[in-house]
């Protein structure tokens, strides 16, 4: 009986073989890192609030709402960006008595303002005297911390002699002078994320960043030194998506991709390559590339050094 059934086996195992049928395997590619799993995907809130699914983070939710992940989970009393729980209801407008984190370039500078009341504490007028012996006298003898009254200068004394400069520092023993700060003041350069012909513009049709047209695989890279807060396929009109969070609160986002070459998680460099230019949610073969900071997007061709 059993070598009967060890027969059965066999026969249907030739017989897929000879129709061209073989086992499913669905393993990622070998140069592809792990993306998040299949999830619903994010759109703007209608409604001001937003309840966690299966593979969001923090930084994808505030992303897709134009929104600081910071303000997020201020207005959310997370105790942290990396931790929200399936299921729990995060809101995506401010409390009445929230707190609005604002960059510290937009705050208007301090103005001058009329002094309203008087110091507690006065400083006593120094009582010039005239010059006299009598005068000098008795004001050389008490000392400097209780002088309220101060004789006219002696005439005829002299000045003591002013103390010679120090020496400027040599060159051999002056550190290096820093380089100037960038544009942004924040990252010293930025890099192109892909070669390409640029096909669409900030703002044009309401777009949010640049698209760049190349070919399929064309490597993708780092446009500066970062951390993967995202990756996955989880916002809405992106595809197969990265975001690096970059210093001073910017944000970089790589969309369409064919595959994901880092992680979520991961440190990388400028120009490290990190994912290979597809068309995934997209018509065309093509990298959707943005800049934000504070949650706000900006026109990645003032950042980009121009090309010749």
């Amino acid at each position: 009986m059993r070598a009967a059934a060890l027969v059965a086996v066999v026969l249907a195992l030739a017989g897929c073989a000879s129709n061209g049928m073989a086992p499913v395997d669905d393993r990622a590619p070998a140069h592809a890192a792990t993306a998040r799993p299949a999830t619903p995907q994010i759109a703007p809130s209608t409604n001001g609030l937003h309840t966690v699914q299966r593979g969001d983070t923090l930084y994808a939710i505030a992303f897709a709402n134009g929104l600081d992940y910071r303000e997020v989970a201020i207005w959310n009393r997370l105790e942290s960006a990396d931790r929200i729980l399936v299921g729990q209801v995060l809101r995506l407008t401010p409390p009445d008595d929230g707190v609005e984190i604002k960059p510290l370039d937009d705050e208007p500078a301090p103005s001058a303002r009329p002094l309203v009341e008087a110091p507690l504490v006065r400083e006593p007028q120094a009582q010039v005297l005239p010059y006299s012996e009598a005068n000098w006298a008795r004001v050389s003898s008490v000392p400097s911390t209780t002088i309220a009254a101060t004789p006219a200068a002696k005439p005829a004394a002299a000045a003591p002699a002013a103390p010679a400069p120090a020496p400027a520092a040599t060159a051999a023993t002056e550190p290096a002078a820093k380089s100037a700060p960038a544009a942004n003041g924040l990252v010293d350069a930025w890099l192109w994320p892909a070669d390409g012909t640029v096909i669409g513009r900030f703002g044009a049709a309401g777009g949010k960043g640049i698209d760049i047209a190349g070919a399929r695989n064309t490597p993708v890279r780092a446009v500066a030194p970062g951390k993967v807060v995202y990756s996955g396929s989880g916002l809405r009109g992106y595809g197969r998506l990265l975001i690096i969070k970059h210093a001073g609160e910017f944000l970089s986002a790589y969309a369409h991709n064919e595959a994901i070459l880092v992680k979520e998680g991961d440190t990388v460099t400028a120009g490290q390559k990190i994912a290979l230019m597809g068309d995934s949610d997209a018509s065309r073969v093509e990298l959707h590339f943005e800049i934000r900071r504070y949650g706000k997007p900006l026109d990645p061709l003032t950042y980009l050094p121009e090309r010749s």
